[in-house]
């Protein structure tokens, strides 16, 4: 395939902010926008993908490219659609980190945090395990290319240079940080049904047969039944991911249609 240069020098500057965008997808995105993959991987990634994306873009309208300061708060815009994009599909994923963090409160590994080096924060155990499955999952779904094709799409639904922060913008953060919560209590709610049960069965006991401690019995017995039942709702957590990657996609249209002037 010959690469087109007379792209490169009748339209760089169009180039320019397609690559930004797709600069922006790989800043906040899923597996995009770990800290393990290397930045000249990224770089390169975004430039190819640009340079196909190029040929096909539609330009909605005549855009000002002689004027260094509206070319800049173009760059800003296109920046911001892409990492918009990316955003949305970190924050539906945020609510694997959510459930585990319920997980791990109830049978008792809360304190037992790791640091996870790829995004520098303190990740609980159960979190951690579940996120690293919700990844392999992603990928083996094609989450990455749905990533990939919403970003293409994202041009016939906000040309370049058109895009706004509108107030359905903030409507829309809402119900992500509103179904991101909803999703971490629905993932966690199994275990944490199953520690409720235990605490009140404990409890009966404890009232039933005094001599024994069941503060002793209470805390092993709750980390292995909480063990149990994550072994147990594994395939309904594949359910539950594959649902989350088929919503995030809606969720990122949503977003891109909140950002369409007028």
């Amino acid at each position: 395939m010959q690469i087109p240069f007379d792209m490169f020098l009748n339209n760089i500057e169009l180039f320019l902010l397609i690559f930004v965008r797709m600069t922006g997808l790989f800043v906040t995105a899923p597996i995009f926008g770990r800290r393990n993959i290397p930045v000249y991987f990224k770089i390169g990634f975004a430039f190819t993908t640009a340079l196909l994306m190029a040929n096909v873009v539609p330009v909605g309208q005549v855009l000002d490219t002689g004027n260094f300061m509206i070319y800049a708060l173009y760059i800003i815009k296109e920046f911001l659609v892409g990492v918009v994009i990316g955003f949305v599909a970190y924050a539906v994923f945020t609510s694997i980190y959510i459930a585990g963090q319920i997980i791990d409160m109830q049978i008792g590994f809360g304190m037992v945090n790791v640091l996870d080096p790829l995004s520098n924060i303190q990740v609980p155990v159960t979190a951690n395990l579940y996120y690293m499955m919700a990844m392999i999952i992603f990928l083996v779904t094609n989450g990455h290319h749905m990533l990939i094709k919403a970003l293409y799409q994202s041009f016939s639904i906000v040309p370049l240079g058109s895009a706004v922060i509108g107030p359905g913008m903030v409507d829309n953060i809402v119900i992500v940080f509103k179904n991101m919560f909803s999703v971490g209590f629905k993932i966690a709610a199994p275990i944490v049904a199953a520690v409720i049960i235990t605490d009140v069965v404990l409890g009966i006991i404890s009232k039933t047969i005094p001599q024994m401690n069941v503060f002793v019995l209470g805390m092993p017995l709750k980390v292995f039944l909480g063990l149990i039942v994550v072994l147990l709702t594994i395939p309904a957590f594949i359910y539950i991911v594959t649902m989350l990657t088929e919503d995030m996609n809606l969720e990122i249209f949503r977003f891109i249609r909140s950002m369409v002037p007028g």
